[in-house]
């Protein structure tokens, strides 16, 4: 499989978007009950097809090489294909993430004869609890149709799974018909409150269950390695089961999990919002990450600036560049790791605690707590707005560990 967002040795002198995340279009086919965006009809000022051209443009220019499209749906907008084409005839790998309620035939072959090159399809476990998340009986059917019509194409397709109350027990089973299905990795990442998942707070995981979910996590993935030994199977055709960049940090599993056997070698080198990943939303707000909530992150818009110069001079882009140890708090700023993590995810701390620099999902945390017979909960104080990439605050409580079921 290519690795076309990969760092070289000579990014890290010269910091660029390498991975772009565009949402263009917050229109969605679906109102899922964890959706961060909220999305659900289109924003009233999205970019125009010449403006999501210029953008490109823009992308081709500063050096992204791989860009997601997203939305919402971003099928729902007749001139995605024109985007597409644009950016993988300039030599930019472009995939889709979705939840796949439209993805037809039809719509996979115009996709693929864009240029489309990977289908991500969010699989939240099995159908039932799927579904309830979802808020759409009959979506996760829709999404395992959607992965064997861009398997059939020959698309590289891969899945997205949320882990909370709903799948953590679950996830044997849903690794089982992903690398049935032909998804080629399988991509697990906590619920984060922000946008409609910040109304369900019981919907959550706790801080202390990352133990046991990295646990299994691992053992799946060795289960997967040997069986592709014992099959003479090539590491790197195996099915991969990795992390999202809010899970870790760490613990015994860290480098297994976040590696493609066969192909790299990796662990948790602190978060790259701005460094080498870029979120841009449908009416062309810039951040450094897709995933961060909208109020304290946004650099600018590419209607008034430039993406150079919202790249080069805007301090809510170069956070993670200009950032020291300072910004550490709480357990994170006594961590021994703390130099090099800081502190994980910067959208799972700052929608959780309400700021960066202590993050309470983290297996290292977890288990050291656990050592000393204590266990961490996060509790909602403050609940959210109620608009697209909101968060609320959730306080810690600390409490005596205990192995009975909750």
């Amino acid at each position: 499989m290519a690795a076309p967002r990969a760092r070289r040795e000579e990014d890290w002198d010269n910091p660029k978007p390498i991975y772009t995340v565009w949402e263009i279009t917050l229109r969605c086919d679906h109102s899922c009950s964890h959706c961060g965006s909220r999305a659900d009809d289109a924003r009233p000022d999205e970019l125009n097809t010449s403006e999501l051209i210029d953008v490109a443009d823009q992308l081709i220019r500063i050096g992204t090489r791989e860009v997601t499209l997203i939305g919402g749906e971003a099928y729902l907008r007749s001139d995605v294909y024109d985007v597409i084409r644009h950016l993988s005839q300039n030599g930019i790998y472009v995939s889709m993430q979705t939840g796949g309620l439209g993805i037809t035939e039809n719509r996979v072959k115009k996709l693929r004869s864009a240029g489309l090159r990977g289908l991500g399809v969010s699989i939240d476990g099995p159908e039932d609890v799927h579904d309830i998340q979802r808020d759409r009986i009959g979506s996760w059917k829709a999404g395992m149709k959607a992965i064997k019509r861009a398997v059939d194409a020959g698309l590289i397709v891969t899945s997205n799974t949320q882990v909370n109350q709903f799948t953590k027990n679950r996830l044997a089973e849903t690794a089982a018909f992903l690398e049935e299905a032909g998804v080629r990795v399988w991509r697990t990442q906590i619920t984060v409150p922000m946008g409609r998942a910040a109304d369900r707070p019981d919907w959550l995981l706790q801080p202390f269950e990352v133990l046991e979910v990295m646990d299994e996590l691992a053992e799946l993935k060795i289960a997967v390695l040997k069986r592709a030994h014992a099959n003479g199977t090539p590491l790197r055709r195996a099915f991969n089961i990795t992390l999202g960049n809010n899970m870790g940090y760490y613990g015994p599993h860290e480098e297994l999990l976040r590696s493609m056997p066969g192909v790299s070698s990796k662990a948790w080198y602190g978060c790259q919002a701005g460094q080498f990943t870029l979120g841009i939303e449908s009416d062309g707000r810039i951040k450094g990450c897709p995933s961060l909530p909208t109020a304290p992150y946004i650099g600018g818009n590419i209607r008034d600036l430039s993406l150079q110069e919202i790249w080069d001079n805007t301090p809510e882009l170069r956070f993670v560049r200009d950032r020291d140890e300072s910004e550490l708090w709480g357990h994170c700023k006594t961590c021994y790791y703390g130099k090099l993590c800081r502190g994980g995810c910067s959208f799972t701390s700052h929608c959780l605690m309400g700021k960066r620099g202590n993050n309470p999902m983290c297996y290292h945390r977890a288990a050291k707590l656990k050592a000393q017979g204590i266990r961490e909960r996060v509790v909602r104080v403050e609940a959210a707005e109620g608009i697209p990439y909101d968060f609320g605050r959730f306080k810690i409580i600390e409490e005596p560990w205990t192995d009975s079921p909750e």
